[in-house]
């Protein structure tokens, strides 16, 4: 059995009088630590233990030291084993990483005509450089404003994307860590009264060879191959480690969480055509789901490999790089990308398993937000609402049904009722309450808002694969014309629409998260998988803010902050309760059995009662609330329902942009795919 050792005895350690190395290879026979001062390599072997750490004590070098590692040992594919000591390799535990992989047959373990054989080329000229760091920073009084689930809003977005192009913004901080930290971004942000920002991969990633062969980019970043190094590119000095930690800190004082998003399903390194970066070479069966054929891999990622969580190499790894971004980088928590992979057993998903079981005991953890994408290629790999306590879950369904509903999809009622008010026939099953679902409209793969309602089909010829890429099904709505418009009753609708869908997502139970961009009206054009669009394409457009969006989005996210009625934490009490939640006809009648099944309705009204609502594991006393909602292609006129009472009620806010709405006399008329909130004392 693999003993675990500490984060703080792998990688490169920083001493009174030098450095000392130490890398772990089960199949490794010797292993040597590269230096380099220029192009001059200085290679010094390590020494290893009875349980397989080569380590070393090199005195004479600081932090700035530039190294990587060679390993020796058995090149044989049939049997899983890599290893080539022709190959610098990326130390796993690196904290920084300077320079870019190049495009040379060099990078690859293998012989490019002939895979089947070991490559002598030497890699190092073509290869980044692991650095060593000094980990010294003030954190002065900072501290994580810990908001807890219930009370979070998140922000998706991209370190790069959402500075690039700010004209308010220093030039040279743009699309870097200290431009999301400058104090315009943070305005923004806490303008818009989000709460966390879930960034968009910032672990080292690498460019994919096939996007630079075809002259793009790799945008999103999910191609990452250093777990504990913040991406060289997004930094504007030489020290993206300092600077990643300026960005916590200012984020933090602003109250502002930091969630990252995680890539540990997979690695850069491909599938066995791919290059020998770093864990290939160091012990390839250690770190990677093999085939039955020991010379592929399984791909269960859909990018070629698959990280081997049942390995305790891999578990270990992954645990001490979320270990080392609590403790030493501060950060709040973590999205993880196709998060099925990591519960997999040699044979299927287990939500108690070795992954989960090691996350769920762990002091430095505790309390950290963890969020997974359920889901991920592989066989039975769609797994919403199978996670264990204490996790949160992307709620593919709250999206589909929003889109629907809001598009006047017949018969999407009855699901849509079961999306706002907390999707409990998906989450209570599990024995976890609303804040299990994490509730989205739009992420970063797939269309903005603004293209939900402005495009019926994917437009992703600039990816250049022939428009084959990208989901072709997005629950979408032009609203009338393809794409840009002088039309003014297509921009009325679809200012309505995106307004009504902001809406039910900050009015539903669960944890809303908003597409950063969305609340500006961010456009990609009608591109819903702009993967390799590392230009003006993702980038925000701050030239063409909405700014009367913006404006009601922060209105929504204060009604939701102020009013613990569409924060509560356990579920809403059955008929007849306190704290009920009750539906009716727009007539103002109460909905039957039959009413549900009539798959033409496209409106109703639902009632909130605020006498007590449980926040937080507390009861409190909150207003009594109204949604009316019309999704119809009609203007339908709403009666407040007799049963409730009439009398006190107010029109907190609605979805049309245009003109102002009256409630008179008990009712109130609303234009189609219009959504109005009445709020009683």
């Amino acid at each position: 059995m693999l003993r675990m050792h500490a984060s703080s005895s792998l990688g490169a350690a920083p001493t009174a009088d030098g450095v000392r190395f130490a890398l772990h290879s089960d199949v490794a026979d010797a292993v040597e630590v590269c230096l380099f001062n220029g192009t001059e390599e200085i290679r010094i072997s390590l020494d290893r233990d009875r349980e397989g750490v080569f380590s070393g004590h090199v005195r004479g070098i600081s932090p700035g030291a530039r190294y990587g590692f060679r390993v020796h040992g058995p090149w044989d594919p049939k049997s899983g084993q890599r290893c080539n000591p022709a190959k610098l390799l990326l130390d796993p535990y690196g904290r920084r990483f300077d320079g870019a992989v190049s495009s040379n047959p060099a990078i690859y373990g293998h012989d490019v005509d002939d895979p089947s054989r070991v490559s002598p080329l030497d890699s190092a000229r073509f290869v980044m450089k692991s650095v060593v760091i000094d980990d010294a920073f003030d954190w002065g009084d900072d501290r994580s404003p810990e908001h807890s689930m219930a009370d979070t809003v998140l922000y998706e977005t991209h370190v790069k994307g959402i500075t690039k192009t700010h004209p308010d913004i220093p030039a040279e901080l743009r699309g870097t860590y200290a431009g999301l930290a400058h104090p315009v971004a943070i305005d923004h942000l806490t303008r818009l009264g989000v709460t966390a920002v879930e960034l968009l991969p910032i672990h080292q990633f690498v460019q994919d060879q096939h996007l630079i062969d075809a002259g793009r980019r790799n945008y999103w970043g999910y191609n990452s191959i250093g777990f504990f190094a913040p991406h060289n590119g997004y930094a504007a000095t030489d020290d993206p480690v300092r600077e990643f930690k300026g960005m916590v800190k200012h984020l933090h004082a602003a109250g502002i969480e930091v969630i990252l998003d995680v890539v540990f399903n997979h690695t850069a390194e491909g599938n066995h055509l791919g290059p020998t970066l770093s864990f290939r070479g160091i012990d390839n069966d250690a770190y990677y789901r093999l085939a039955e054929d020991r010379s592929l891999y399984l791909n269960w990622t859909g990018t070629g490999n698959t990280l081997d969580m049942s390995n305790p190499q891999s578990l270990q790894i992954v645990m001490d790089s979320l270990r080392y971004w609590v403790s030493e980088m501060r950060v709040d928590g973590f999205r993880f990308d196709l998060a099925t992979v990591l519960g997999r057993t040699r044979s299927d998903f287990d939500p108690w398993g070795a992954f989960f079981g090691a996350v769920s005991q762990d002091p430095v953890l505790a309390g950290v937000k963890m969020i997974a994408e359920p889901w991920d290629v592989g066989p039975h790999g769609y797994r919403v609402g199978e996670y264990p306590p204490g996790w949160a879950e992307w709620n593919d369904s709250f999206r589909d049904v929003t889109r629907d509903f809001w598009r006047s999809t017949q018969g999407a009622l009855p699901s849509f009722a079961g999306r706002l008010t907390g999707s409990a026939d998906i989450f209570g099953p599990s024995g976890r309450n609303q804040t299990a679902s994490i509730n989205l409209i739009t992420a970063h793969d797939g269309f903005t808002l603004a293209d939900v309602v402005s495009y019926n089909d994917k437009h992703n010829e600039t990816n250049g694969e022939g428009n084959r890429d990208g989901h072709s099904d997005n629950r979408s709505w032009n609203s009338g014309v393809e794409g840009p418009t002088d039309d003014p009753e297509v921009l009325t609708i679809r200012r309505r629409r995106q307004r009504s869908m902001l809406a039910t997502l900050m009015l539903a139970q669960g944890v809303p998260m908003v597409l950063g961009g969305d609340e500006i009206g961010r456009t990609q054009r009608g591109n819903n998988n702009a993967y390799n669009q590392d230009n003006i394409i993702s980038w925000y457009d701050w030239q063409h803010t909405d700014r009367d969006l913006m404006e009601f989005t922060s209105r929504l996210i204060d009604l939701r902050r102020s009013h613990p009625t569409f924060r509560r934490t356990w579920w809403l009490p059955e008929h007849g309760e306190a704290g009920q939640v009750e539906w009716f006809t727009p007539s103002g009648e109460k909905k039957s059995i039959d009413d549900w099944h009539k798959h033409y309705a496209r409106s109703v009204t639902v009632s909130f009662d605020g006498a007590r609502v449980v926040h937080d594991n507390e009861v409190v006393a909150d207003n009594d609330f109204l949604l009316m909602a019309n999704a119809s292609d009609t203007e339908i006129e709403f009666t407040i329902p007799p049963v409730i009472g009439e009398v006190g009620w107010e029109l907190a806010l609605h979805t049309e942009p245009d003109v102002d709405l009256v409630l008179h006399n008990g009712s109130i008329t609303l234009p189609r795919f219009v959504l109005a909130v009445l709020r009683r004392a």
